[in-house]
């Protein structure tokens, strides 16, 4: 029972101990399903990519991380309802941060080449630079390769053929970069498709394919109509190599 002071008022309310919030079993649920997203993502991104965790440091640094990740995580166990909501909100923003930062990451190398494939998709057959004395080249609708060239400095338009064994101009090709068909001879056979054919030698004063420029160069002009001209393995085999991977077909030279 209280007293009345010596004024004759009401004596001040005892201080009341602040009683710990406990935590009940439902943030102790939301701390679980927050943990265990967490781990489930590194999961995910360490399946798609297990490549990226290649030294002792990579596994530290990610154990470091949880275990940090998992003690700041706890003080939801402690929070108010209003607080916890917040919490939450502000812990799915950087997570959503943290995963674009870790996917960039984990394809950095493919992210590095995207100005290149943009280009190649805006401009198939155009032979794009991806390295020193190295070109790509990527696939048309069809599953085929065009690549953009030049023969004696007029535009041409080959379909690579690494089943010829010979670099073909078509006539229509030919006859719009100024070959005087007239002169040539067409004695040169081949299995075609279609059955024989017959082409006439001829040699070019270049041929560049991008920065590749062979002098000089050897090929045949075929006889009958032609839907492209063809590159084949006379202009492949002065590589120091070529390749078809992802879509893609890469061309290196030495000179």
């Amino acid at each position: 029972m209280s007293h009345p002071g010596p004024w004759g008022g009401e004596p001040p309310p005892e201080p009341v101990e602040a009683r710990p919030v406990r935590a009940s079993w439902r943030r102790w649920l939301v701390w679980f399903v927050v943990v265990s997203a967490g781990l489930a993502v590194l999961g995910l991104l360490f399946r798609a990519s297990p490549w990226a965790m290649r030294q002792t440091n990579d596994w530290f640094y990610l154990a470091w991380g949880g275990l940090l990740a998992a003690a700041l995580s706890t003080g939801l166990l402690r929070a108010t309802r209003r607080q916890t909501l917040h919490g939450l909100g502000y812990a799915a923003i950087w997570a959503g941060i943290v995963l674009v930062l870790a996917v960039g990451y984990l394809y950095r190398a493919e992210l590095a080449e995207a100005p290149q494939r943009l280009r190649m998709a805006l401009n198939i057959g155009e032979p794009v630079a991806t390295g020193e004395r190295e070109l790509r080249v990527a696939q048309d609708a069809s599953g085929a390769f065009v690549i953009v060239g030049q023969v004696n400095g007029q535009r041409v338009l080959f379909l690579v053929d690494t089943g010829a064994t010979n670099t073909v101009l078509s006539p229509a090709d030919a006859q719009r970069i100024g070959v005087d068909m007239a002169s040539l001879r067409f004695d040169q056979t081949s299995e075609t498709a279609n059955g024989l054919g017959y082409g006439a030698q001829w040699t070019a004063e270049r041929l560049e394919i991008g920065p590749i420029r062979r002098d000089r160069f050897l090929m045949d002009v075929n006889q009958a109509p032609m839907s492209a001209s063809l590159l084949g393995m006379t202009f492949l085999n002065t590589l120091d190599s070529y390749e078809v991977r992802g879509g893609q077909l890469i061309l290196r030279w030495r000179k």
